[in-house]
């Protein structure tokens, strides 16, 4: 377990700050003083919830500070942000575009796309929206959906959105796999709850049980192009925390990869599912917690949505975070060991959790040459033969569990039986291998 201070707290999901039927009265009162007034009354509705939204940040960064817990800090800004939404819709709807007679065409549903669909937002996240609307459109919906979007822009939110039909989602997210994968986490905020029911049997028949194994292939090739542009190293001296390499995103991949195949199973139900063993899963959690925690602390430090965890701000994070100097190593230096620490473990994690699902959806077998090249032992070694190994489908294997137990020498037996049969590690000899790493000592290093 590493040793990180001041994050092992858990931390209580924080409330949305506000008496929603108490705003509900006063915003439906501003309303009624602006009545015909729609520009207007949006200034004043604006002026009415700044200080709300400056008093929700300065709350969750308040929970931050007393319990490190990053993960509840953006829970709690997301549950925030929803009936935030909540509210602007409420507005939206009885004052300005009130429908008199409903019709099945004025139907809508509010829904949270990407990390918000996952419940979890950091200070400076854009807010990802979709406006759902039925087959049969009408002006309402649109109208509706501009006039909350402008109020949201001009209370300072960043908003991605798209209004769009059932048939336009399914089309696009079947074309593009960065719509797909906003679309796994959607979430039903507010609105018509027949309506997000009917897209997700849509989604889910149409889309996700058709092509996963190309949507497998697509998010593993952006994950090397995205270590490619941040740095392939995971210990580069000022990591980008969402989308270096051991950073968030790889945790985020797992997720969708493991989502698009169990779209029913929550996060916490995919070691019954068989994407994590129970151990991975605990490692899993602790990594994200901890790499939450250092965002959502980096971004109130910055008061920007910063990534970077750059020379001039680490010292500060480490301060912030609560650590000191301790045999021989200063706060700082601690702070940046536990933060490679975890890019290593997050890194072991997507290598063994990826080749996992990629095997359950007969991806092609990679090849090992660009791996195993830099070695060269099929000229250099010449080991003991053994039979603790089996290829099977091109996978390399161990014969039994205790194969590295018996014989520690078999993590070198390893590579150069892969190499010579140019098989690729099957997910349990990686799991093996990260289980038995204590094995490795001076005596195997100096063999």
């Amino acid at each position: 377990m590493l040793d990180i201070p001041v994050m092992d707290q858990a931390a209580p999901r924080t409330p949305p700050y506000f008496d929603f039927d108490l705003l509900r009265q006063e915003t439906a009162e501003l309303a009624q003083a602006h009545a015909g007034q729609d520009t207007q009354l949006r200034a004043a509705l604006v002026d009415y919830l700044k200080p709300l939204v400056a008093g929700a940040h300065a709350a969750a960064k308040q929970q931050l500070d007393r319990y490190g817990d990053g993960r509840a800090c953006a829970a709690g800004l997301s549950d925030f942000q929803d009936a935030l939404i909540q509210l602007a819709y409420d507005v939206t709807t009885n004052h300005i575009y009130r429908a008199q007679n409903p019709s099945t065409a004025e139907r809508m549903a509010v829904v949270a796309q990407g990390g918000y669909g996952r419940g979890l937002l950091s200070p400076g996240s854009d807010i990802d929206l979709l406006f759902l609307l039925p087959y049969k459109q009408t002006a309402w919906g649109e109208s509706v959906a501009e006039y909350m979007l402008y109020l949201l822009w001009d209370l300072g939110f960043k908003v991605g959105h798209a209004t769009r039909t059932i048939a336009q989602c399914i089309r696009l997210s079947l074309a593009d796999m960065t719509i797909r994968t906003a679309l796994l986490d959607a979430r039903l905020i507010l609105g018509d709850e027949k309506l997000f029911a009917e897209f997700v049997h849509r989604f889910r028949r149409e889309v996700l049980d058709t092509d996963a194994r190309a949507f497998i292939e697509a998010k593993l090739a952006e994950q090397d192009q995205r270590h490619s542009r941040s740095g392939a190293s995971r210990y580069l001296v000022e990591p980008n925390i969402k989308e270096g390499t051991g950073g968030l995103r790889d945790l985020h991949t797992l997720h969708w990869l493991a989502k698009h195949l169990y779209p029913d199973q929550a996060e916490e139900e995919f070691v019954e599912a068989g994407v994590f063993t129970p151990g991975e899963y605990r490692s899993f959690r602790r990594c994200e917690f901890f790499l939450w925690t250092v965002r959502c602390h980096l971004h109130f430090l910055t008061g920007r949505p910063e990534e970077r965890l750059s020379f001039d701000l680490q010292r500060a994070m480490a301060d912030r975070l609560g650590y000191r100097g301790h045999a021989g190593l200063s706060g700082v230096e601690r702070f940046m060991k536990h933060y490679f620490l975890i890019a290593k473990e997050v890194g072991q994690l997507t290598r063994i959790v990826c080749t996992a699902l990629e095997l359950k959806q007969l991806k092609s077998v990679p090849a090992l040459d660009a791996l195993l090249a830099p070695f060269s032992w099929r000229r250099r070694a010449k080991l003991r033969r053994t039979s603790d190994f089996r290829i099977e489908n091109g996978r390399i294997s161990t014969v039994d569990k205790d194969a590295f137990a018996k014989d520690p020498v078999n993590f070198i037996r390893l590579f150069v039986v892969a190499d010579e049969n140019q098989a690729a590690f099957s997910p349990e000899v990686l799991r093996q291998i990260r289980a038995n790493f204590r094995l490795i000592d001076d005596d195997l290093r100096h063999s």
